[in-house]
């Protein structure tokens, strides 16, 4: 459950029934707010995010470094800013948890990457077993631009990734760009996955993409609605993919496993904005554009809801 108290929810819900947006994906019966951001004061919240900071390429190598600076990340016009920048940086090889793992000799290199951008991460300041899952937001086109809501555990309670599972509130790649299997030739795709089994590289994901419904300021609102041994993908209202737990399971070294593992523990929220890695370099036009930088990766709210304990049994 969400760490904020009920007394701090109820006056969220108070102040986003006021919100003209509400109106675009009510929730679902009996879904009740806990916790959001509407991205409505002069800075990022540092009681709701932290910045991870390093230039490792998500594991998927990728071409950024991520900063915690002002020039990657901020709030403007009551929206979230994230930010992609062509200019070279040097920061950390890896992430923290991965450079604490390794032997004391071997810690602290640096890495140099030729773009900047932000990943922003509710990691120890808040996270959740179950919910609906809700960002509204705009990606920005051009091949190689990787804007991404999903979640991980907060424990790893079956083992590193992805035997404790990761999951994918959207991911918008290359949009824009030349897609041969795409409806009009343009990339306009949103994916919705699921990455579980073994640790890597026993990993296995699975998912769906939907085209984004038009409109006409290219924000779109993006819902996942999890329980227990079910996982549901929405994009402005409308379903378009549902996932159960016949469809995942986790190989992690124990002799038993709850039915819905690795989906029934605590996970966080992150965003962020990658340029190019496996996935979008591989696809669509190939590689990554140099055009059009900066990128920014538009988040005008996020918001969670969950449903009271007598119904989820948590």
């Amino acid at each position: 459950m969400t760490r904020l108290a009920n007394c701090v929810a109820g006056l969220i819900v108070a102040a986003v029934l006021t919100d003209p947006a509400w109106a675009q994906t009510p929730p679902a019966d009996s879904w009740a707010l806990v916790w959001s951001d509407e991205f409505d004061g002069s800075g990022i919240d540092p009681s709701k995010w932290d910045f991870e900071v390093d230039c490792w390429g998500g594991g998927n190598e990728e071409r950024q470094c991520y900063t915690a600076r002002p020039e990657n990340a901020f709030v403007q016009d009551g929206r979230l800013q994230i930010v992609a920048r062509r200019e070279n940086a040097v920061g950390p090889a890896l992430p923290v948890h991965l450079d604490d793992a390794l032997p004391e000799t071997e810690r602290g290199k640096l890495a140099a990457k030729p773009f900047t951008s932000a990943r922003l991460t509710t990691k120890g300041k808040a996270d959740w077993t179950y919910g609906r899952f809700e960002v509204r937001a705009r990606a920005p086109e051009g091949q190689g631009a990787w804007a991404a809501a999903w979640m991980l555990p907060s424990e790893e309670r079956y083992g590193a990734w992805a035997a404790s599972g990761e999951i994918d509130i959207l991911e918008l790649v290359n949009q824009g760009t030349e897609c041969k299997s795409c409806e009009d030739g343009r990339e306009n795709r949103v994916f919705g996955t699921i990455h579980y089994g073994g640790e890597w590289p026993r990993n296995r994901y699975k998912g769906k993409d939907t085209p984004l419904p038009s409109t006409d300021d290219r924000f779109n609102v993006y819902a996942v609605e999890w329980q227990e041994g079910e996982i549901r993908w929405f994009v402005d209202g409308q379903l378009y993919s549902t996932l159960t737990r016949k469809d995942w399971g986790s190989k992690a070294v124990f002799s038993k496993l709850p039915r819905s593992a690795p989906f029934d523990q605590p996970f966080y929220l992150i965003l962020n904005l990658a340029i190019g890695g496996n996935l979008a370099e591989d696809t669509n036009e190939g590689g990554v554009s140099l055009e059009g930088f900066p990128k920014t990766f538009e988040i005008d709210w996020v918001r969670v809801y969950q449903k009271p304990r007598d119904e989820t049994g948590h």
